[in-house]
């Protein structure tokens, strides 16, 4: 081993114990392994930064703006609605429907904006049914997963593996339906295995009544009135501060006489109002006392449940995965004041929190019961911090714009794959024409961008150059050709899915995709077999994060909405795991036959 391949292989190491314990954030981790590369002199400057120019790069993010643009115009959200009539009220069904709708929209947008756009219709539809969530979501992020595989732009795997077989000279890169054939195959496996065995396995959850019965009730709800020597009289709701002081809701409000009305932030306070309020107990009595109030003596409500007139709503909100708010608490968002809506739960992994709420950090993946006027609800569900989980109205997308949408994203498939132009140029011209068009704005294309997936892949492309560059890559394909004992090309195909698949489940795909490309070429080359079904069999890994839901971004989405405990996916993927891994050995070498 040359002192190169060692200082290769550090980086390399130290990468993945930092990815697995998140001690830092995977972006921030890929620019490290950039700079580590310069610093070492392995790469020259220029080498190292050409992964921001890349064709790949360019192609993911271009995907995202477009992507953008069908969820901006409505097309997805249509999509979405005309493939949920379709289910009926029969799980399987509904099941069946949901797995092929998701793998089908994967397949031209990234599979976090298909799993997001999904994700309401998916809990209002099985709400209808009487299915609980529990047992459609995990399909939900699954099939997204699969079926990102049936086309080049489908995930960012298949665009990085493209180019890298690209950068190696003599080796042809992989056209856009390429990976259709095995792509298809993983995804009705998929979808089969569900039907027939993973949905046993899956938690049957609860029988979900709305997302107001989701959530354990705090312990008391009542009336109180404001009295004479109350120093609420005078201040705004805003100023009273009633959540942070005190740990209780303020939920309706009513003048002398008047009808309980939803709070608004800027109403002043006046001694009789009637304030109806919910929050723990042993809060409640300290807090009339402090706050010069009175008890009602008939409460005329017993739920918040029971409130919710037609201007108001209960819906559940989960962060999205781009969300500014994480690690932030409901006091530091200034949620109230922001949105004018009140946060009555939040799940959070294996917990409903139901006090002390404006202390909680929020977390990717936890769910919030929020009720409040239609108005800002609406308002809620046009901000990109949040995945409102319900049918989202139809007014918050250009729907004017679905034509030019529709219109512009089979051009620029059709360029893609008939055009005399490269896919990262094609991509490019279609999500500019997007913008030109008036679809989506600029600063949203901006916004539609995962600029964290951005910098990961940029950063971490050049690790994958150095490897081959130095002979790691070639190193590291003899050991694994050694270690399953000179055996049939067969055994080192099923070695490099393993690989792929046990690091795809604690570092991200796109990152498991550069590190074990390279190796899957070089293994290929040294058995004198072809290199294209051994880089199929590692991008199919790359998206088999099904074991945790700490695996891939789509898993941690549904998480929350669904109730989910850790095991729930391991139980449910193993199973999924096995059965990809045997279609990769038995059917790949028939579309991609092993040896020329």
């Amino acid at each position: 081993m040359s002192p190169d391949q060692l200082l290769i292989l550090l980086i390399l190491a130290a990468a993945v114990v930092l990815f697995v314990t998140e001690r830092l954030r995977v972006d921030v981790v890929a620019l490290l392994v950039l700079a580590s590369l310069v610093l070492t002199g392995l790469l020259s400057p220029l080498d190292a930064f050409a992964g921001f120019a890349s064709p790949a790069v360019v192609t993911v993010w271009a995907v995202f703006i477009i992507s953008g643009a069908l969820v901006r115009s409505g097309v997805a959200d249509r999509l979405a609605r005309l493939m949920m009539r379709l289910a009926a009220d029969s799980e399987v069904r509904l099941l069946v429907v949901i797995m092929i709708t998701a793998g089908l929209m994967s397949a031209v947008m990234n599979n976090i904006g298909a799993v997001a756009i999904l994700l309401p219709a998916v809990v209002s539809i099985g709400r209808q049914s009487g299915v609980p969530p529990s047992r459609l979501l995990i399909p939900l992020a699954f099939s997204a997963l699969l079926g990102g595989n049936l086309t080049l732009i489908g995930t960012p795997p298949n665009i990085l593996a493209s180019s890298l077989l690209e950068d190696y000279g003599s080796v042809e890169a992989f056209r856009f339906f390429d990976f259709a054939p095995m792509g298809a195959v993983v995804l009705v496996g998929g979808i089969l295995y569900m039907v027939l065995v993973g949905r046993h396995l899956l938690p049957s959850g609860r029988e979900d009544g709305g997302p107001a019965d989701s959530y354990p009730r705090r312990a008391y709800l009542t009336e109180v009135r404001i009295a004479e020597r109350s120093p609420l009289a005078g201040q705004t709701v805003a100023e009273s501060n009633l959540a942070s002081e005190t740990e209780l809701s303020l939920i309706r409000i009513a003048t002398v006489g008047g009808a309980l009305r939803y709070p608004s932030l800027d109403r002043k306070l006046q001694v009789g109002d009637t304030l109806l309020v919910e929050g723990p107990l042993p809060n409640l009595l300290p807090a009339i006392e402090q706050l010069g109030l009175e008890m009602v003596p008939r409460t005329r409500f017993s739920t918040v449940a029971e409130l919710a007139p037609e201007a108001s709503a209960f819906v559940e909100v989960a962060l999205s995965n781009r969300s500014a708010y994480a690690g932030m608490t409901l006091a530091q968002i200034d949620f109230r004041r922001r949105y004018g809506c009140t946060v009555l739960a939040i799940h959070h992994g294996d917990e409903a929190i139901i006090s002390r709420l404006g202390k909680v950090p929020l977390s990717f993946g936890d769910a919030l019961l929020v009720e409040g006027p239609v108005d800002r609800l609406n308002m809620l569900r046009a901000d990109d911090n949040f995945l409102v989980l319900d049918m989202p109205p139809l007014e918050l997308r250009r729907f004017h714009k679905a034509p030019q949408a529709v219109a512009i994203l089979l051009a620029t498939l059709g360029f893609v794959v008939f055009g005399p132009l490269d896919v990262a140029t094609t991509l490019l011209l279609g999500a500019l024409a997007m913008v030109l068009s008036g679809v989506l704005t600029m600063d949203e294309a901006y916004g539609a961008i995962d600029w964290k997936s951005i910098f990961l892949i940029a950063g971490m492309l050049p690790l994958g150059t150095a490897m081959a560059d130095t002979g790691t890559a070639a190193f590291l394909a003899d050991r694994l050709i050694a270690l399953v004992g000179g055996a049939s090309a067969l055994y080192v195909l099923g070695g490099l899915f393993v690989l792929t698949a046990l690091l795809t489940e604690v570092i991200s795909n796109a990152a498991a995709t550069v590190l074990v490309v390279p190796i899957a070429i070089d293994a290929a080359l040294a058995l004198g077999a072809n290199p294209h079904p051994f880089v199929m069999a590692t991008v199919l890994a790359a998206s088999t994060s099904f074991l945790m839901p700490i695996g891939h971004q789509v898993n941690v989405i549904v998480y929350g909405p669904g109730g989910y405990r850790f095991s729930d996916y391991t139980r449910v993927g193993v199973g999924l795991n096995l059965l990809l891994l045997a279609l990769v050995i038995s059917v790949l070498p028939i579309f991609w036959p092993l040896f020329p």
